[in-house]
């Protein structure tokens, strides 16, 4: 499938958006939010594909920079080295 912004991988993947009864209101940090959580290593290259990785980091950076946050230990960890290592060759 051709993906041109990230709804287009929402809409292939209404199972990651489960609990959203309208998928097309959806904002780039809930689609970030699902994807890193639920989704599998190929959404994530699509999301970065249509992102780009600077701007999936900054969602990612902001939404566990707070005391409370939706990611687990293991998937905060892996996604921190994972932009550490990629944004420094950015």
């Amino acid at each position: 499938m051709n993906y041109k912004k990230p709804i287009d991988l929402v809409q292939e993947k209404p199972y990651l958006f489960w609990y959203v009864k309208d998928i097309e209101c959806l904002s780039e940090e809930a689609i970030v939010e699902a994807i890193l959580n639920r989704g599998d290593f190929d959404d994530f290259l699509r999301l970065i594909d249509l992102m780009g990785v600077k701007r999936v980091a900054e969602i990612f950076y902001r939404q566990t920079s707070s005391k409370r946050t939706n990611y687990s230990k293991k998937t905060d960890n892996y996604f921190r080295l994972f932009f550490e290592r990629h944004l420094q060759h950015v």
